[in-house]
């Protein structure tokens, strides 16, 4: 790669109007899920019914990785939402086949906690296998968890050891959680809470964080999350970073506004090359308007002075809310990125280091949802043929849906 041709977007000051292509974009809003405070209040008060969940649907039994679904994970019913998943790696060749998947369930009586569903036949059919955390702390709400596995050895835990950290509330605090598992997401232990906030109300002026992300890089696990605790600031983006997993740094900025009410949120992260990242998230400039943005850095760690983008496809759409991001290697010389977005079924990919001019749309059979999350996988082979992209999908906004997964293939 060219060091000229990716500097120029991580140098670049952006900020081109989109007030046309907003007008025509999805306009959602994270209150919808979380009301103005009270839904989430009342959702504390709900009884403890126990688990709630479908058998997995079962969509065949071929082996071999090509495109398909969607099928259904689970169906617990209304609430369901966030899915998150991660692709467990083997030591044989060929890759891995076995994924684990879990969801957030806003307002069932469940017992709390995320489950765990897991497949091992590349997420054709799905069962439950566990717990985050084991008992499910009845009595709370839990939010917006993520999965996440050690690439190596790290604090103590071995490689292939899988996190997931999530957001449990009551009705005065919100706290960013980590649990670990050792045994392939069959039993789970508490390691530490990343940041505490105030009562879960998604609006300026209250101090609750939101929506944690994980990544290993180097010698410190980032944990990235929404933080209204700044008294600058209704909502920032923010990361903290810890070398032993239950204590945590300082409090580092990755994206604020201009202006006090707008609210960055929902932080996602992927390398896109070897010294590029890429960051995505949604800006909150109006009570009912969430378009995509996205940075790049040569440095996960540091976002924050780096400019932001504004996603426009070449149509000079911008989609809207709950944005995730991932990279392919496939697709190009360049590899693809590939962004999901609430408003749109379809992704947006670009496979030029994310210059903002290359942003085109991917038509997929997976539906749209809040927070829906890629991965790329392994093969079919080289850059020069298109790759396949594994997805979990949930709800969208105010909607519901069974949690579906399938794989798409990157024309």
């Amino acid at each position: 790669m060219r060091n000229g041709r990716d500097s120029r977007w991580i140098a670049s000051t952006g900020g081109r109007q989109v007030d046309g292509a907003a007008g025509r974009a999805a306009r959602l809003t994270r209150r919808t899920l979380l009301g103005t405070g009270g839904a989430v209040v009342a959702a504390l008060s709900l009884g403890n019914a126990g688990s709630a969940f479908a058998a997995p649907t079962n969509s065949g039994t071929s082996r071999g990785e090509v495109p398909f679904g969607p099928v259904t994970v689970a169906d617990p019913g209304s609430g369901a939402a966030y899915a998150r998943a991660v692709r467990l790696s083997e030591l044989g060749p060929g890759g891995s086949r076995t994924l684990l998947a879990t969801f957030q369930q806003f307002d069932s009586g469940n017992p709390g906690g995320f489950p765990i569903f897991r497949s091992d036949d590349g997420g054709r059919t799905w069962l439950q296998r566990g717990n985050v955390p084991d008992n499910g702390e009845p009595g709370r709400i839990w939010l917006q968890p993520f999965l996440y596995e050690l690439p190596r050895a790290f604090a103590g835990l071995p490689k292939g050891a899988v996190l997931c950290a999530g957001n449990s509330l009551d009705s005065s605090s919100t706290r960013i959680v980590l649990y670990a598992s050792v045994d392939r997401g069959l039993t789970w232990q508490y390691l530490s809470t990343v940041a505490e906030g105030g009562p879960p109300r998604a609006e300026n002026g209250y101090t609750p964080v939101w929506e944690p992300f994980l990544l290993l890089h180097r010698d410190r696990l980032v944990c990235y999350y929404s933080d209204q605790r700044d008294p600058s600031y209704g909502q920032k983006l923010a990361h903290q970073t810890s070398t032993d997993l239950r204590h945590w740094g300082p409090v580092v900025d990755d994206a604020v506004g201009a202006e006090y009410s707008q609210r960055p949120g929902m932080t996602t992260v992927a390398q896109v090359h070897r010294s590029l990242w890429i960051m995505t998230y949604e800006f909150g400039v109006s009570d009912t308007y969430y378009p995509v943005r996205y940075k790049l850095a040569r440095d996960p760690e540091s976002f924050g002075p780096s400019p932001a983008q504004e996603l426009i496809d070449q149509d000079g759409y911008a989609p809207s809310a709950a944005p995730t991001v991932a990279w392919s290697d496939s697709g190009g010389p360049q590899g693809t990125i590939v962004v999901s977005a609430n408003s749109d079924q379809d992704f947006f990919v670009n496979r030029a280091l994310g210059d903002p001019d290359k942003w085109t749309r991917l038509s997929s059979a997976m539906p749209r949802g809040y927070s829906r999350f890629a991965i790329p996988l392994a093969g079919p082979g080289s850059w020069r043929q298109p790759g396949l992209v594994f997805v979990v999908t949930g709800a969208p906004y105010d909607e519901q849906a069974p949690i579906q997964a399938g794989v798409i293939q990157l024309d």
